[in-house]
């Protein structure tokens, strides 16, 4: 389903992206050297429901997961990228940690994940989530009223395929509005000028993510959280944005960054 919002729910979209924006915020300001998973999951849950906003993450039980995912965000490090099950985990220095978020609030949800380093940062940490974040820059750029998914694939791919990176096809942005996903898919490489035409009140999630020496994943033996096939870092980012007559505006920017 491919779902385009009235005026009326993109206002609701707007609060939602600042919710969920705001929460990965505190959460990055909070994650330490010896801060535990399951703490970033509980203090995820009390912000959601403090807010009056409703997981989508609790009972998502997809074909590629095993059973209800059971927790509030998705919590990856180092050579995890993907669907991070929370666990018994005490970050340590100079690990690359992924935060993906996902809440609906008045029928309305909303997707971003932030990488970034707790403590010191090797060069190689530092250059793969650069490659995600400027990944994602140029897919929003390439976003606006007429353009086709391609064109947003295209654009994601070149850079990280120009950062010298493999990109893997099996997961990537999507359409999201009353439901977290749904069509169109939006791949992280691609051809310009194919696929889906973009409308007016369309939102997406783009999530460019990146492994350093591989395209292959492997799933943990908790069902969920998705690794390099090599034991390699990643990276992820990943924004919310709704398509206007104008190009694109993103939802998911923390109150800082907000005009």
């Amino acid at each position: 389903m491919i779902e385009i919002l009235t005026p009326a729910e993109l206002d609701r979209a707007r609060a939602t992206g600042a919710l969920v924006a705001d929460i990965l915020d505190t959460l990055r300001q909070r994650a330490e050297v010896g801060t535990n998973l399951l703490e970033l999951d509980g203090w995820a849950r009390e912000m959601i429901e403090a807010a009056g906003a409703v997981s989508c993450y609790v009972d998502y039980a997809p074909a590629f997961g095993r059973g209800p995912f059971g927790h509030y965000i998705c919590t990856s490090v180092n050579d995890a990228v993907l669907h991070g099950l929370p666990h018994d985990y005490a970050i340590a220095d100079g690990d690359l940690v992924t935060l993906d978020l996902a809440v609906s609030l008045d029928g309305i949800a909303a997707d971003s994940a932030i990488s970034f380093v707790v403590g010191e940062a090797a060069p190689e940490s530092n250059a793969l989530i650069r490659a995600t974040r400027e990944a994602l820059a140029a897919g929003i750029a390439a976003a606006g009223p007429g353009t086709r998914i391609g064109d947003l694939a295209h654009a994601i791919g070149s850079v990280l395929e120009g950062a010298g990176y493999s990109v893997n096809l099996e997961f990537g942005g999507h359409g999201i509005g009353s439901t977290m996903h749904q069509d169109p898919h939006v791949p992280n490489t691609g051809r310009a000028g194919r696929g889906y035409r973009l409308r007016p009140g369309l939102l997406l999630a783009l999530e460019p993510w990146v492994m350093t020496d591989t395209a292959e994943l492997v799933t943990d033996d908790d069902g969920w959280t998705l690794r390099s096939a090599t034991g390699c870092r990643t990276a992820h980012s990943e924004h919310t944005i709704a398509i206007t007559e104008d190009g694109a505006e993103i939802l998911t920017l923390p109150a800082r960054l907000r005009g």
